[in-house]
C-alpha cells in the first residue's frame, strides 16, 4: 500500500512539474504561442473535415509533435544560456540543432496534410 501511495504521489508531481513546464514556455516564448494557436486552429478545422480518424489522428500528431520541438528547443536554449550568454561555437550549434527540430516539425506536419489532401483529392470536385 505504501508503494502505490508514493507511485500515485510521483504521479501527481510529474503532471504538477508538467504543467508548470508548459506554463514557463507559454509565458516566456512567443514561438511557442504562436504553435499553439496554430495547433489549435488545425485541430479544430481538422475535427471537422471528412476524413478518416486515422488521418486525424496523424495530424493532431503532428501538431502535437511541433510543440513537443517548440519545448526541447526552448530547454535547450535554456541550458545554453544558463551556461553562458557568451558567444561559443558548441552553444550556436546547440541552438540550431534546437531550431531544426522545429523546423523538421513543420516539414511533418506539412508531410501529413498533403498526404491527407492528396488521398482525398479524387472526391474534390473543380468546375
Amino acid at each position: 500500500m505504501k508503494t502505490l501511495h508514493k507511485s500515485i504521489h510521483h504521479l501527481r508531481n510529474a503532471v504538477r512539474f508538467s504543467f508548470c513546464g508548459i506554463r514557463a514556455v507559454f509565458q516566456s516564448e512567443i514561438a511557442f504561442r504562436l504553435d499553439l494557436i496554430i495547433s489549435l486552429i488545425v485541430f479544430l478545422i481538422t475535427i471537422f473535415l471528412p476524413i478518416s480518424l486515422i488521418e486525424k489522428g496523424w495530424i493532431i500528431s503532428a501538431l502535437i509533435f511541433i510543440l513537443f520541438a517548440e519545448l526541447a528547443n526552448t530547454a535547450i536554449e535554456t541550458i545554453i544560456d544558463r551556461i553562458s550568454t557568451a558567444y561559443h561555437d558548441l552553444s550556436k550549434k546547440a541552438k540550431d540543432i534546437g531550431s531544426a527540430l522545429v523546423f523538421l516539425s513543420f516539414i511533418n506536419l506539412l508531410i501529413v496534410l498533403i498526404c491527407v489532401l492528396f488521398a482525398h483529392v479524387e472526391s474534390f470536385t473543380f468546375h
